[in-house]
């Protein structure tokens, strides 16, 4: 087993691709406090059509990528709302989304059942990005190959999809307690949305 730096693919109108893969038959690793933990599942490729997914809301009702049909949206998948690094994360493109129009959507994923991410978004003030639970089918920490291993957690990343369904960023976090660039997610969607226009 490889553990990975910080894996970035980016994909913008005027920058090549950068990647890290796992070698076949291997699983892609993490560290959670240092440890090596394993990711089920596989990555999608940048430049591809990103995977569909359903989850829920706050009330159980399903949401899919195919809701939100037409416009960027920004994916923030994190391991638990409970926690302060997922907490500020959440905060940090709750606040950023103000500079953005309709055409661009946020999401934060996590693991946490829909009752803990509305009492989070009640206490916290999340009220311009969807938060959704994965708690249900796991259908998008298995078709986005990021549910560590016998823990029942999202690993933490970055997905922007743009308005065709094409997955053009990603970032897949390291160490589970790190945050991720932050910048550098905000500048590619702003780049893929405008280029929607």
């Amino acid at each position: 087993m490889k553990l990975f730096s910080t894996f970035a693919a980016i994909t913008l109108l005027s920058s090549s691709v950068i990647s890290t893969h796992s070698f076949a038959g291997e699983k892609t690793m993490i560290t959670m406090g240092g440890n090596p933990v394993a990711l089920e599942g596989k990555m999608p490729s940048i430049n591809m059509a990103a995977p569909s997914f359903t989850v829920v809301d706050e009330k159980f009702n399903p949401v899919s990528l195919s809701d939100f049909k037409g416009k960027t949206v920004l994916i923030s998948a994190v391991p638990s709302l409970d926690t302060g690094v997922c907490a500020l994360q959440t905060k940090r493109f709750n606040k950023a989304f103000t500079k953005f129009d309709a055409e661009v959507v946020m999401l934060t994923i996590s693991e946490d059942l829909p009752f803990a991410q509305k009492r989070f978004c009640q206490t916290e003030n999340i009220d311009k990005i969807k938060v959704l639970s994965d708690s249900v089918w796991r259908d998008f920490g298995e078709k986005y190959g990021l549910l560590i291993k016998d823990r029942g957690l999202l690993a933490r990343s970055i997905f922007i999809i743009d308005a065709q369904g094409m997955l053009k960023y990603q970032e897949l976090v390291n160490e589970v307690s790190d945050h991720p660039n932050y910048d550098a997610a905000l500048a590619a969607l702003t780049e893929i949305s405008s280029a929607a226009k």
